[in-house]
């Protein structure tokens, strides 16, 4: 719920005037994201977010996918719509056919999406069945950012919208219980966080974004070709995948991610 609010506040520093939009299934493991948004309505309006929940995790979807078409048309009155949708595991399944087509035409240049695939469930604690959602958002080839602690849903949050707006994807993130349904003291300062895009990648004349018309194998061409490894760049620019623990000579290396990360610090 703060990170739009937080987007808000750094596009604002940046001389942007942009807007927020929520949306999801309110059937989802993440029900209190429902509460608390509506409970927050006054701060949501005072920022300039919206959120609409949807009938369904498709129609919540195909309408953050509207909020990246808003400056397609003249006389929009914001600069762009950073969008965020949320949804259970078995609802990004069912979701997959709005997720290709979105990440295919791309976000726009001052938008942006991220994807809470919520919750990843392995234990089927609210849901039928155990699942998890990256290989999902692997098949749809959509980024994925997962984040190990509460301070990092605002960090990766950040990072996210600045590389869904650079690259052109929307950017998911694997959320599990563990980790949403828990409490901590966060750092909310706007200025905690750096944007810096990318210095050793070349760009499309024309972009990475959303545009129309846009023929489907050439939105193909763009996402296999250029918006991936832009993503990628962004990564690098940031050190998104960064080394926490070094020695001068290692001679063991443990790559992890999210949870998992924590409880071998632990």
């Amino acid at each position: 719920m703060r990170l739009p609010i937080l987007q808000r506040q750094l596009d604002l520093a940046a001389g942007l005037n942009t807007a927020g939009f929520v949306s999801g299934y309110r059937g989802s493991p993440l029900g209190g994201l429902d509460q608390a948004l509506f409970r927050a309505k006054k701060f949501l309006d005072q920022n300039h977010v919206v959120f609409q929940p949807g009938v369904n995790e498709d129609l919540a979807a195909t309408a953050i996918w509207g909020s990246q078409q808003v400056n397609l048309f003249p006389r929009a009155k914001y600069d762009g719509v950073f969008g965020m949708w949320y949804g259970k595991g078995p609802g990004v399944d069912r979701c997959g056919d709005v997720f290709r087509h979105a990440n295919a035409c791309g976000t726009a240049k001052h938008g942006g999406v991220i994807v809470c695939g919520s919750v990843d469930d392995h234990a089927a604690k609210s849901s039928t069945l155990p699942h998890q959602t990256d290989h999902i958002f692997k098949a749809v080839m959509m980024p994925v950012l997962y984040p190990a602690s509460v301070q990092e849903y605002l960090d990766l949050g950040v990072h996210g919208y600045a590389m869904s707006r650079y690259s052109g994807c929307w950017v998911a993130f694997k959320c599990v219980t563990d980790v949403v349904e828990s409490s901590a003291s966060v750092y909310v300062d706007p200025d905690r966080v750096k944007v810096a895009l990318p210095t050793d990648i070349t760009l499309p004349a024309d972009g990475l974004n959303i545009r129309w018309p846009d023929p489907f194998l050439v939105q193909e061409e763009r996402l296999l070709h250029h918006k991936l490894y832009a993503a990628l760049a962004y990564c690098r620019a940031r050190n998104v995948n960064g080394i926490v623990v070094d020695m001068p000579e290692p001679e063991l290396g443990i790559i992890i991610s999210g949870k998992a990360y924590m409880e071998v610090r632990q």
